[in-house]
């Protein structure tokens, strides 16, 4: 105790100095202020500063305090700010703020005010125009250019108003370079072709020709993204182009049935011929719906731009909804959110959701100086390299060039095929069961992603191993014997406990099945087996000794960008139960861009792992002859069966700890959903909360990856009369519980 007061004097020593050197932080509300006046989401702090966003929340909020190695980036990212938005002087004594003469928007737009009631960034007076800067406008508006006289080509606007936080994504994220933001949509109003930007940026492009929209893009635009890792690349910009867009530079609004099947234009079409001339290159997909057009690179410097072409079903309905009929303003708010929180749209979503792990992790990177002070490219650690590697013969798709030797119309068995794949399994309801009332559905969210999440997978070619000894931390795909594993009497942390395994799916097989003898499991399915308290003995193996948590950058870039949008729709982390079942009830609705973000955040999860195992998209290809994808480093089939199988036992367990704690078994699993049957409609009254708490390791309500929401809810006499209907005791009702709609086509009627 007598060496208190020294330690105390001597924190308070260390605090002014701190104070004299310039480097405390400013206060939690002044931080809050200078991020929120650059229009920059907590995400993208966290990001640029490699934290999580619960940090940036607790550094908002006085809570924590960044640790050595964050704080300087952090100070100087906040003082950076400081310099940009000074603090609004505090008006003269005695005078009341609120009785002041308000300013007109015209004479002074700094005055301007966001949704979130912050001041907003200055804005710059139009150039070379006597035009006067625009009115503000009401929260979520995006104010057109005026048209009072025409700007020169290089002037730009920026609408005074803007919406809440989503919408202040900022236009170049600090960048010089790509000051306006990682894309444009296209558009011609009143005769003037101009290019919507994030931020409610607007821009007048003089481009004539498609050529020359390029070149512009290249040279003026100021378009584009840093880097998402230090050895990749810098993302290329995106033009979407609007059909009035297309009109202009001579594209037709919509492909022919020809056009469409071959994915792109002729190349005699006039504008391909225009691009040729002007020495533009198409990449081998053409000038398609997703068109990339470039020089080859000299030295480090590309020349490339991305088109984007809504009307000709770049945007797939089914994950971007009705993005492709907005307003381009909106459109591109909806882009924009997207590409500054996942990274910009390279493709589909599936297409992106691959190209953003290769971004994460690029192949390759600069060598130390030698001697000369010369680099050369390596290898870069973590990454799945330049060259693709074979997949061991039991993870082959069928038609693969390894199995070209198989008799024609041989069907591989459990024993020679790795068939990792999600639940789809059902079973009839029992008496107990027909007695209640309702069938609840719940859902988990990012299933796959959780999935993904700290998961060991290989980096480089199998090894084949016969009779290993199997390692739970090894990725490899493992023939072994699991039929012995009985449900009925299970291990649960240290504990052994009896169930009623008839109600229960099997883990080791998607349609829930018991194995009937050595099959092929990634490894995560064998650990599962381990755990459940039985021996495993695998009679060979292909291993990946060269292993790493490579999908863990993807998981955690794609779960802020989830879990930020989320929040921005109002249902946020850490939420009560109740709260969350309130909040979830009709997120959409409260601002349907941001929910086609989250539907395209979804659908860039299960599109990436999908691509690792891509099967030939026609091209004349027959079986037994390799395909495009297979020459590429990413196809690696192992990862993704390795990521559902992870999936698929992390349900299982969910459902073997609630059987256990409640006697409750499901009705039905499809995917990432289940059904139970429960007296009341709502997962409050089934799922087993006490004072609040969830069981631990059970299903648990809320936002975040791997925890669950409600799907639907059906009575149980829906159930037993869709089935009664088809003559399918065990039809899933999983696959319509939301809505309830069962048609004929659903059953192969």
């Amino acid at each position: 105790m007598r060496d208190q007061p020294r330690e105390l004097l001597t924190a308070v020593d260390a605090l002014l100095a701190a104070v004299d050197d310039g480097s405390v932080l400013p206060a939690p509300n002044e931080r809050v202020r200078l991020r929120e006046a650059a229009g920059l989401t907590q995400a993208a702090v966290a990001q640029a500063l490699g934290a999580r966003v619960p940090s940036v929340q607790a550094w908002e909020a006085g809570r924590a305090e960044p640790t050595a190695e964050r704080l300087e980036a952090y100070r100087r990212l906040l003082e950076g700010l400081a310099r940009r938005y000074p603090a609004p002087a505090a008006p003269p004594a005695g005078k009341d703020p609120a009785r002041a003469q308000p300013v007109p928007a015209e004479s002074a737009p700094e005055a301007a005010v966001t949704a979130t009631g912050n001041t907003a960034p200055p804005v710059p007076a139009p150039a070379r125009t006597s035009a006067p800067a625009p009115a503000a406008a009401a929260p979520g508006a995006v104010s057109r250019p005026a048209r009072t006289a025409r700007p020169t080509s290089s002037t730009s606007r920026r609408a005074v108003a803007q919406r809440a936080a989503p919408a202040g994504i900022p236009a170049g994220g600090g960048d010089p370079r790509f000051e306006n933001g990682p894309l444009a949509v296209v558009d011609v109003a009143d005769g003037q072709v101009l290019a919507y930007c994030t931020g409610g940026l607007v821009l007048d492009v003089p481009a004539k020709s498609l050529p020359a929209l390029v070149d512009w893009t290249l040279t003026q635009a100021r378009l584009g993204a840093p880097r998402l890792s230090g050895p990749g690349k810098d993302a290329d910009p995106l033009l979407v182009l609007t059909g009035a867009a297309l009109e202009r530079y001579g594209l037709p609004v919509a492909l022919t049935e020809a056009e469409r099947l071959a994915g792109r234009l002729p190349e005699d079409h006039k504008v391909v011929r225009q691009l040729a001339r002007a020495q533009w290159k198409l990449t081998k997909r053409g000038l398609g719906p997703w068109a990339r057009i470039y020089r080859p690179a000299t030295g480090s410097e590309r020349a490339c731009v991305q088109l984007c072409i809504p009307s000709w079903n770049a945007l797939d309905t089914r994950h971007w909804g009705a993005a492709g009929q907005l307003p381009p303003a909106e459109l591109a708010r909806v882009l924009g959110v997207y590409a500054s929180r996942v990274m910009t749209p390279r493709g589909s979503t599936a297409v992106t959701g691959l190209e953003l792990m290769t971004a994460l992790h690029p192949p390759t990177r600069a060598s130390a100086a030698d001697a000369d002070g010369r680099r050369t490219s390596e290898r870069n650690p973590g990454s799945l390299g330049r060259d693709p590697v074979d997949c061991a013969p039991c993870e082959a798709p069928d038609g693969h060039p390894l199995l070209k030797d198989l008799p024609r119309f041989h069907v591989r068995g459990p024993g020679e095929k790795l068939f990792e794949e999600a639940y789809d399994w059902a079973r009839p309801m029992t008496d107990a069961e027909c007695t209640l009332r309702h069938l609840v559905g719940i859902d988990v969210n990012m299933a796959f992603a959780a999935g993904a999440n700290g998961l060991p997978a290989g980096l480089g070619g199998p090894t084949h191993v016969k009779a290993p000894l199997f390692d739970p931390k090894l990725p490899g795909s493992w023939l072994v014997d699991l039929s012995h594993v009985d449900l009925s009497t299970v291990k649960v942390g240290k504990e052994r406990v009896d169930l009623d395994g008839s109600l229960l799916p099997s883990p080791f097989t998607p349609k829930g099945g018991r194995p009937e003898g050595p099959a092929w499991y990634a490894t995560p399915t064998v650990a599962y087996a381990q755990e459940l308290g039985y021996e495993v003995r695998p009679l060979e193996a292909y291993v990946r000794y060269e292993n790493g948590r490579y999908l863990d950058g993807w998981y955690n870039r794609l779960r802020d960008a989830y879990l930020a949008t989320m929040a921005d729709l109002g249902v946020h982390a850490d939420m009560d139960p109740a709260d969350f079942l309130a909040a979830m009830d009709g997120h959409r609705e409260r601002d349907p861009e941001l929910a086609i973000v989250v539907s395209a955040v979804k659908a860039t999860v299960k599109g990436g792992l999908g691509k690792l195992r891509e099967r030939p998209r026609g091209e004349g290809w027959r079986p037994g002859e390799p395909w495009r994808a297979l020459s590429r480093p990413t196809w690696r089939p192992d990862i993704r069966a390795a990521v559902i199988a992870r999936t698929r036992i992390n349900l299982h367990r969910k459902i073997v700890k609630h059987a256990v704690f409640t006697g409750q078994y499901p009705v039905a699993v499809l995917s990432d959903c289940v059904v139970y049957a429960a007296d009341g409609p709502s997962p409050l009254d089934f799922l087993p909360y006490r004072e609040g708490k969830p069981l631990p390791g059970g299903f648990k309500l809320g936002v975040n990856p791997g925890l669950v929401k409600w799907e639907g809810t059906q009575s149980v006499l829906w159930g037993e009369e869709v089935r009664e209907r088809f003559n399918a005791p065990e039809l899933n009702l999983a696959r319509y519980i939301k809505d309830g709609t069962v048609t004929d086509a659903d059953n192969g009627e």
